[in-house]
């Protein structure tokens, strides 16, 4: 219950935060993360998370006793570190923020890595399932209670989608984190630049581009949420994604002190060289600080840098993430079992309480509010206007679909009525 209650904090701190952001007033909420050091708190649990998801998770879905009838408790796991990452995407922007993760920024730059690690590992594969496409799917809704045990395979979808979209998110961040170069630490640098080489990663993400693919002779890229078709004049218009990546690499290959660490070794020049076929004069028309990045790649093509000078140096290094792994190790499995028993297997009336706190912690019209796009009907997918009235919390065109729809809805509504 205690962890239940952190994650509702947590999601209102997530909603007010976008809602603040979209009006241009989001400096009470980071002066509120600042003040009282919640920052390193975030990244920590964001963190416990993410080991959750690699170790406990796989050998929850590989137990035999493990069929929950409702996804819930699991969808809720899953969905903290989603939270999480965007709440830090909002404030990240702010460099007083940046400031105040103190030595956890080495944690969340680890973190970061991973993640972008996984979208170049991904760049050669199909386009995931979004969010928005899972709706149709009886797992899809968290207040979900099926008559049949939901199988394995359905919650390892649902967490890849998230993983996707999360891992866009850590892209965010870690762009926010290189406006902050000259005020991180020399071992956040030395972590960025040589332990973990993020200007080439970068590149790769330039060069295959995971937010984007072809499918039937059609472009299609992932932006606010979804995948969609691209009209032929768009397609070498930059996204935002596409944006992020070269803040990134401007960031970390134009500082002086970057370039003064940087290893300029044959690989990794080689690896930059590669990023001036994509510098087109439509692209610089879209990003014109692209012609500084231009000038440096040639200046790099003719030249040689000198190697970075071996300073002995007392290097900081992440202790979040080792920290939880030996504490835990050997006990995955133990852990598991203690978790199927006491936290993914509630009973009716504890789901109920659960759902009906979800409720209260989402407004619906503040949720409305930021939609992208107007509802559409659980049934048929056309545009809808009407909503079940009980539980507020599914959409239909018309009272034929939601009279189809209702014994399939039934146990759901209620939960959340």
């Amino acid at each position: 219950r205690r962890w239940l209650r952190q994650h509702e904090y947590v999601e209102k701190l997530n909603m007010h935060g976008i809602l603040s952001a979209s009006a241009g007033q989001e400096q009470l909420l980071t002066e509120l993360l600042v003040t009282h050091a919640k920052i390193p708190v975030l990244i920590g649990e964001l963190i416990s998370v993410e080991i959750w998801k690699h170790k406990i998770f796989p050998v929850l879905c590989r137990l035999e006793d493990f069929k929950p009838r409702s996804t819930f408790p699991i969808y809720v796991v899953l969905h903290h570190e989603a939270s999480i990452i965007n709440l830090l995407e909002t404030v990240f922007f702010h460099k007083e923020v940046c400031e105040s993760a103190e030595d956890s920024i080495l944690d969340l730059i680890d973190y970061c890595h991973r993640k972008l690690t996984l979208l170049a590992a991904r760049s050669t594969k199909a386009p995931a399932a979004t969010s928005a496409e899972l709706r149709a799917e009886p797992l899809a809704s968290p207040s979900s209670l099926q008559a049949d045990p939901v199988p394995p395979q359905e919650l390892q979808k649902q967490a890849e989608v998230m993983e996707f979209e999360i891992s866009l998110k850590a892209l965010s961040v870690l762009r926010f984190i290189t406006d902050q170069v000259d005020s991180l630490p020399l071992s956040a640098l030395t972590r960025m630049l040589n332990t973990h080489n993020l200007p080439c990663l970068l590149v790769e993400l330039v060069e295959h581009c995971p937010w984007s693919c072809w499918e039937a002779g059609k472009l299609k890229k992932f932006e606010n949420g979804t995948w969609h078709v691209v009209s032929p004049e768009d397609w070498v218009k930059m996204t935002k994604l596409d944006g992020q990546v070269w803040l990134a690499l401007l960031n970390l290959l134009l500082s002086p002190e970057c370039q003064r660490k940087y290893r300029f070794d044959g690989f990794n020049k080689s690896q930059l060289l590669k990023l001036r076929a994509f510098l087109t004069d439509v692209l610089i028309d879209q990003l014109p600080n692209l012609v500084e990045m231009q000038r440096f790649l040639s200046y790099l093509a003719v030249t040689d840098p000198a190697p970075p000078k071996k300073d002995l140096i007392l290097e900081q290094v992440p202790v979040v993430w080792d920290r939880i792994l030996k504490k835990n190790s050997g006990k995955w499995e133990a852990i598991a079992k203690h978790q199927v028993q006491h936290a993914f297997s509630p009973t009716e009336e504890e789901l109920k309480l659960q759902a009906r706190r979800w409720a209260r912690t989402y407004s619906l019209d503040m949720m409305e509010a930021l939609a992208p796009e107007k509802p559409r009907c659980r049934v048929c997918g056309a545009e809808a206007a009407k909503r079940c009235s009980r539980c507020r919390n599914e959409w239909y065109c018309s009272r034929a679909c939601q009279v189809q729809h209702w014994q399939k809805h039934k146990p759901a509504c209620n939960l959340m009525a």
